[in-house]
C-alpha cells in the first residue's frame, strides 16, 4: 500500500453544461421533502418525482440522457437529487421545483457516484476514462480527478464507490484488483491510499451501515475482499474464499448489486454470484453460517429497515419474481410475481412499504411489508431504479 497524490485536472474540455430541462408539472415548493423520491425511466431519459405517503407521481423531469444504469444520491436537506447516467452525465435535479438545476457530461461512461458526509463533494466513478472525478455539490464545478492508474500507465474501470465517515470515499479498481481510499478531509488535494492484491476483478462493493467495513465482491474468483476502516492500519482480508468450491460453475446472467446486501442484526444475507442461493454470513466473524435456496440468481437482497425480512429479486430469465426471507429462521415466507423484468426495490424510510419496479409492465408496484398486500400501482415508462430522499441520511447510499 502506498500514498498517491491527487492528480489535478482541468475539465474545461470534458464537462459540457446543459440548459435546465423543462418538467411536465411542478410540486408545491413549500412542501417537505422527507417522503419524496425518484423513479428512473431508463428508456426515455427521464425521472418521475414521487411521494411515498399517498403513492403519487408529482412530476416528470426529462432530458437526463442515458439512464440505462442510473443511480442517485441526495443532498443533506433532501431537496436535490444527483443522478449519475451511463453516458457520463451528472445531473442535479431540484425535487421541489421539478427541474434540472445543472447537468454536465463529465466522462464517457460512468457507473455511479457518492456524496460526502458533509454534503459538499460529489464523487463520480468512471469506466472511461477510468478514475474518480470530484465536483462541488452546489455548483457542480469540477474540483479534479483521481486517475485509476495501474501497471504500465493503464487506467482501470472504477466500481463500488461509497462514502465513508470523515469526508472520505472508497472505490474498487476492476481491472487492477485494488481498493483505494481517498481522504478529502483537508483543504487541497485528497490523500489516496492504495490497497493492492485484493483479488481478481472486484465488480461492486458496499460499506456497512456503521461505516466500519468496506466489502468488495470478486467476479474473477469465489470470495470477497474486506477492509476494516476502524483498524489502526487497515489492510484487506479475504472472506468467504472458495464458497462455490467443488460445485459446477454456472453462467452468470446478471451481476448482483452488492449495495443491496441485507444486514440484519448479527448477520449478512448476500447474493451468491452465478448461483440460485443467498449466502448467510455472521457479521462479527464473516464466517458462512448458512445458505438459502431461492428462485433464481439473486440480484438484490435487500433488508427491510428493521432487518426482520429480506426481499430478493432475480436475474433474467427468472426476473418476474420477488421472494421474501425471514432473516432469523431463513425460511421463505412470501413469493410475488409482479410481472416481467422486476429490476429494483426500495423501502420507505421506516420500512412500512416496499416499491418494486416492473420494467416491462411499465409500472411500479407498492406493497405493505407486513401484510404483503398491494397498496398501489404507479404508472411509469420502463422503470428501473427507485431512490427515496431519505437515503440522504444513510451511509453508503
Amino acid at each position: 500500500m502506498r500514498r498517491r497524490q491527487f492528480l489535478k485536472l482541468s475539465l474545461a474540455g470534458t464537462a459540457a453544461g446543459v440548459a435546465p430541462g423543462a418538467a411536465s408539472a411542478s410540486p408545491a415548493a413549500s412542501r417537505g421533502t422527507g417522503d419524496l423520491g425518484i423513479v428512473v425511466e431508463r428508456a426515455s431519459g427521464s425521472i418521475l418525482i414521487v411521494e411515498n405517503t399517498q403513492h403519487t407521481v408529482l412530476a416528470r423531469v426529462e432530458g437526463l440522457g442515458d439512464l440505462s444504469h442510473a443511480s442517485a444520491v441526495f443532498s443533506r436537506d433532501e431537496r436535490f437529487a444527483y443522478v449519475f447516467g451511463r453516458d457520463g452525465a451528472l445531473t442535479k435535479v431540484d425535487l421541489l421545483e421539478a427541474r434540472i438545476e445543472r447537468r454536465i457530461v463529465q466522462a464517457g461512461n460512468s457507473i455511479g457516484g457518492a456524496i460526502s458526509d458533509d454534503g459538499r463533494l460529489i464523487a463520480v466513478a468512471n469506466y472511461e476514462p477510468g478514475g474518480v472525478r470530484l465536483f462541488d455539490s452546489s455548483s457542480l464545478a469540477p474540483l479534479g480527478e483521481i486517475a485509476a492508474r495501474y501497471g504500465a500507465d493503464r487506467r482501470s474501470k472504477v466500481v463500488g464507490i461509497a462514502d465513508a465517515p470523515g469526508r472520505r470515499f472508497l472505490f474498487s479498481l476492476y481491472d487492477a484488483g485494488e481498493i483505494w481510499l481517498a481522504d478529502c478531509a483537508e483543504e487541497g488535494p485528497p490523500q489516496v491510499t492504495e490497497f493492492r492484491g485484493i483479488g481478481s476483478l472486484p465488480y461492486d462493493a458496499l460499506i456497512t451501515c456503521d461505516g466500519r467495513y468496506y466489502i468488495a465482491g470478486l467476479f474473477g474468483e469465489d470470495g470477497l475482499a474486506c477492509l476494516d476502516l476502524w483498524a489502526e492500519q487497515p489492510k484487506p482480508q479475504r472472506i468467504l474464499a472458495g464458497y462455490a468450491k467443488g460445485e459446477e460453475k454456472l453462467p452468470v446472467y446478471k451481476m448482483p448489486h452488492l449495495r443491496g446486501w441485507a444486514q440484519a442484526g448479527d448477520r449478512f444475507l448476500l447474493p451468491a454470484v452465478g448461483r440460485s442461493e443467498v449466502l448467510v454470513v455472521e457479521s462479527a466473524t464473516f464466517r458462512e453460517i448458512g445458505r438459502v435456496g431461492v428462485h433464481g440468481q439473486p440480484v438484490f437482497v435487500m433488508a427491510r429497515p428493521d432487518g426482520r425480512h429480506a426481499w430478493v429479486n432475480f436475474a433474467y430469465p427468472k426476473n418476474d419474481t420477488v421472494q421474501v426471507i425471514d432473516t432469523r429462521t431463513l425460511a421463505l415466507v412470501r413469493e410475488f410475481r409482479p410481472g416481467p423484468a422486476v429490476l429494483h426495490m426500495e423501502f420507505t424510510s421506516r420500512g412500512h412499504a416496499a416499491w418494486v419496479s416492473v420494467r416491462d409492465a411499465d409500472r411500479v408496484d407498492v406493497y405493505d411489508t407486513r401484510s404483503f398486500a398491494k397498496l398501489a400501482e404507479v404508472p411509469a415508462r420502463k422503470p428501473s431504479g427507485i431512490f427515496f430522499a431519505s437515503r440522504a441520511h444513510r451511509m453508503g447510499l
